[in-house]
């Protein structure tokens, strides 16, 4: 991405852990996915300008907003960035017409214009219909619309998502998210603002998000950047635990089996700790370098006794524990010395006849046209 265009953040803060670089560009929407503490919200507050970074630059358009060697450091008010939080932080006093107008009046612009490009706003997000009311007027959703209509009425360039749908109901939460995708990416939002759509950062739990907003996903842990990509791909192809556990699928890393062992079948080995693990690989295959195996938890079988007949990945593990997830019941095996532990999909039926329970050890196996590895 040229300095000119869209956002640019690369900064160390020690306390908390963080260190990244990342770009997004002008328009694009980049999901940022993590486990709690990973640094997700550090990081919108470093680029909003409520955190100072121990070394880096944020830099947006060219310009720089935060710049830690040259001393710069533009206010938040200043940044062309709105902030969009789990919590709605209206002002209580305010209706939601003033609240929506506060920004654009803060700017210079006059009050009857400012009520003017509010109410617009408000029509934008469903929401007119609220414009008298207070904040304690209104219901979670409603002035979740609120916020998101103040947070478009300052034209940013730049709008940050700090998991926006978090504190909704079940009810409220599809329909918001139905107007954040209608705020970055319609033209019917696009023909009532001065400037090009807005890049935004979404910082998420929910793998819908990413899947229905965001153009691209960034997965961050422990602080750092450990895979991004395309949706489809990180999800298809994941490389880090988290990104496995959110796209539903069994992710093994290890190294790719010496020698080559692409032959013409296309089965490639990856070796994960004690086991080895046959799947459908791409050429070329390297020998040696950080592997990937992934498969579906529906496509494991368990068994009481190691099997026999057919080839087959075949893994002895210690089951830890059985979950109820809506007819199928997770078959959680313990976690392995190189990483977490698989688990396995199966009919309460067929957990009944095998009297699983935790603390036995069981064999996993998986057909290796059911695996997919590749290096990572």
């Amino acid at each position: 991405m040229n300095d000119a265009d869209g956002l640019e953040v690369s900064v160390r803060l020690a306390q908390r852990g963080l260190d990244v670089e990342l770009q997004v560009a002008p328009g694009e929407v980049l999901a940022v996915l993590g486990p709690n503490g990973a640094g997700k919200s550090t990081l919108l507050e470093i680029v909003a300008g409520l955190v100072r970074p121990d070394t880096g630059h944020v830099r947006l358009g060219g310009r720089s907003l935060t710049d830690i060697g040259a001393g710069v450091a533009v206010p938040a008010h200043r940044r062309q960035v709105s902030l969009l939080a789990q919590d709605a932080l209206l002002f209580p006093h305010l209706t939601a017409t003033a609240n929506v107008a506060f920004g654009p009046r803060s700017r210079g612009m006059r009050s009857r214009a400012a009520a003017a490009v509010a109410r617009e706003w408000l029509r934008a997000v469903d929401a007119i219909e609220f414009a008298g009311r207070r904040p304690g007027e209104l219901s979670g959703g409603q002035a979740q619309r609120v916020a998101l209509a103040r947070a478009l009425a300052v034209e940013p360039r730049v709008v940050l998502l700090d998991e926006p749908m978090a504190a909704l109901d079940v009810a409220a939460a599809p329909a918001m998210r139905i107007l954040l995708r209608r705020a970055l990416r319609d033209a019917e939002m696009s023909s009532r603002r001065a400037g090009p759509a807005p890049s935004a950062i979404l910082v998420t739990h929910d793998i819908v998000d990413a899947l229905t907003l965001a153009d691209r996903v960034l997965v961050v842990e422990s602080g750092h950047i450990v895979e991004q990509g395309p949706v489809a791909e990180v999800l298809s192809r994941p490389r880090s635990a988290f990104a496995a556990r959110i796209a539903g699928v069994d992710l093994m890393i290890g190294t790719a089996q010496a020698p080559a062992s692409l032959d013409d079948s296309g089965i490639g080995i990856v070796r994960c700790g004690p086991d080895t693990i046959q799947g459908r690989a791409r050429a070329p295959w390297t020998p040696g370098v950080r592997a990937a195996a992934v498969f579906s938890p529906a496509a494991v079988a368990v068994y009481r006794e190691r099997p026999e007949g057919s080839p087959r990945n075949v893994f002895r593990v210690r089951i830890a524990e059985l979950t109820d997830r809506g007819g199928v019941i997770r078959v959680h095996a313990a976690d392995r010395a190189d990483g977490p532990g698989v688990v396995a999909d199966l009919t309460p039926a067929a957990v009944a006849e095998l009297s699983l329970t935790p603390g036995e050890e069981v064999y996993f196996t998986v057909k290796a046209g059911e695996v997919q590895v590749y290096p990572c």
